[in-house]
């Protein structure tokens, strides 16, 4: 008892201390997951352990980090052109679009856009009341907030590379005490909390290149402009749940304001479709038929996990939910062997 609850504490004051880097960690479990069958063909073509941690860390670093600078960079030269944009609004105003009287309570949008963004002292006046209500005052947060996913996402590839490198070692480690603490069960259950990462990993990333595809191609068609890099953002963003509508209606908005309700409207019908299709149907069907587990237990794991760790919890959310399923099964399959 003295030496499992010494062990306890060691435990305790480990995980307080690497709190901050525990995201992390995560991920790096959860990258190593998705590509250790990549690691395997690599061990049987004779590479060493090192090489192959390295080639493979570099790898998922061109995977990852390639298309995010790609759209960094474009969403900078499109920051530039709002900043232009905001200020001739200030300095000339907004004149009132064609379409908006023909909405549902047009005639009041039409008054209050004359109000509030028609005249250039009344667009000052309303951006200085935005400003003074702190929602411009994000922006200066900005630069912290992207120093530390930088720093995680640097972490994430340090600790990726020593998973790549020392697993097997470690694997078997880890086995040894599983089956000393939990027995060979325990082992099982985390074999079943591994398949369901990497299952939950391939839907994400094969619905994310479903709705960026798709959407993509719904940006070209409505003549959006830079509609590749629409495409790819919103595949990123189709990551997290409901994420890629952050686009499309963003694209939906910008048709408006150019006077092309019939496209606007198109797209976000078209992209509701595909978001609802992806998220509810076709993602829960791909994580679900590669690890067992129900239709309603993979979206519960997505959006629960979602709200409860943030992006990692949609890996960790079905994997989380793999065991009570797996031991409902052996517990159901033994009353099952005791009644024949």
């Amino acid at each position: 008892m003295t030496l499992a609850a010494l062990a306890a504490a060691v435990a305790l004051v480990a995980v307080w201390m690497l709190w901050h880097f525990l995201p992390a960690l995560a991920w790096a479990v959860v990258l190593a997951i998705a590509t250790w069958p990549l690691r395997n063909a690599l061990t049987r073509r004779g590479m060493s352990e090192t090489a192959i941690a390295i080639l493979l860390t570099i790898f998922v670093t061109v995977v990852l980090v390639m298309p995010l600078i790609g759209v960094g960079i474009e969403l900078g030269r499109e920051g530039e052109t709002v900043v232009r944009w905001l200020r001739d609004v200030r300095q000339n105003g907004l004149g009132t679009p064609d379409w908006l009287s023909h909405l549902p309570y047009g005639n009041a949008l039409v008054v209050w856009w004359q109000g509030n963004l028609a005249e250039p002292e009344a667009a000052r006046a309303l951006f200085g009341r935005a400003e003074a209500n702190g929602i411009f005052s994000y922006t200066r947060t900005l630069g912290l907030e992207v120093a530390n996913r930088l720093t995680i996402l640097v972490f994430t590839l340090l600790a990726l590379f020593f998973l790549y490198r020392d697993s097997p070692r470690f694997m078997a480690e880890a086995e040894a005490i599983s089956d000393r603490l939990f027995g060979p069960r325990g082992w099982g259950l985390g074999r079943n909390a591994v398949e369901t990462i990497r299952g939950t990993v391939n839907g994400v990333i094969c619905v994310g290149l479903f709705e960026g595809v798709l959407l993509g191609f719904a940006y070209a068609a409505t003549g959006l402009s830079h509609a590749t890099v629409l495409g790819l953002a919103t595949g990123i963003f189709a990551t997290v749940p409901f994420g890629s509508a952050l686009i499309f209606v963003a694209c939906t908005l910008a048709l408006f304001v150019q006077s092309q309700a019939t496209a606007a409207i198109a797209l976000l019908v078209f992209g509701s479709l595909v978001v609802f299709v992806a998220d509810h149907i076709v993602r829960p069907i791909l994580i679900g038929s590669s690890t067992r587990l129900p239709f309603l237990w993979v979206l519960l794991g997505i959006f629960g996990g979602f709200e409860s760790f943030g992006l990692i919890g949609l890996f960790l959310g079905p994997a989380i939910l793999s065991a009570p399923i797996a031991m409902w099964r052996e517990a159901g399959a033994a009353a099952a062997a005791r009644q024949v």
